[in-house]
């Protein structure tokens, strides 16, 4: 588990308090109104109750990027239900749109892989939505690849991802 890891004098990545979960709930909305291109859903969740709970949830964790003491980007991963111990599901991902290309999102990749290892973790999943062509290329970038076990079905909106964690020998 990180609990702090200084990037630069100004950027820190740190696990998340369930005191900001409405902070980065605001980012995460941001983040999703650049890729949905009729806008985000709306829909029943309350995402600040929804952040509160990954953070609280004792098997998952969520990490944070904070610059100049202002959150810009946001992580949360925990092995999904039903899946071997060894993989981790990186279910939120999410930078600032005014911080992107500023290196905040691969520090904070960079974190959760360093995460992943020290778990013992071998490989990790994601789903990410069809018309966010910034994050696949995002993912792309740093050795995810399509999920051959979980091919999109007809009709969803996302694309499965997979990376095999860097230091893991597959199928050991």
């Amino acid at each position: 588990m990180i609990s702090e890891r200084r990037i630069s004098e100004s950027r820190v990545i740190r696990t998340a308090l369930a005191v900001e979960a409405e902070v980065i709930a605001e980012l995460h909305h941001r983040a999703r109104s650049t890729y949905y291109p009729d806008g985000v859903p709306q829909g029943d969740v309350d995402w600040a109750d929804a952040w509160r709970s990954s953070i609280e949830r004792p098997n998952a964790q969520v990490l944070c990027a904070v610059e100049h003491g202002a959150i810009v980007a946001v992580a949360s991963f925990r092995t999904p239900d039903g899946a071997p111990a060894e993989t981790v599901k990186l279910y939120q991902f999410h930078v600032a749109p005014d911080r992107w290309r500023s290196g905040i999102g691969t520090s904070l990749h960079a974190a959760c892989v360093e995460a992943w290892q020290a778990d013992g973790r071998r490989s990790a999943v994601l789903d990410v939505h069809v018309d966010n062509a910034r994050a696949q290329a995002f993912y792309a970038r740093r050795g995810w690849v399509p999920d051959p076990e979980n091919p999109p079905a007809e009709g969803d909106h996302h694309i499965f991802l997979r990376l095999t964690v860097p230091g893991a020998t597959p199928g050991e």
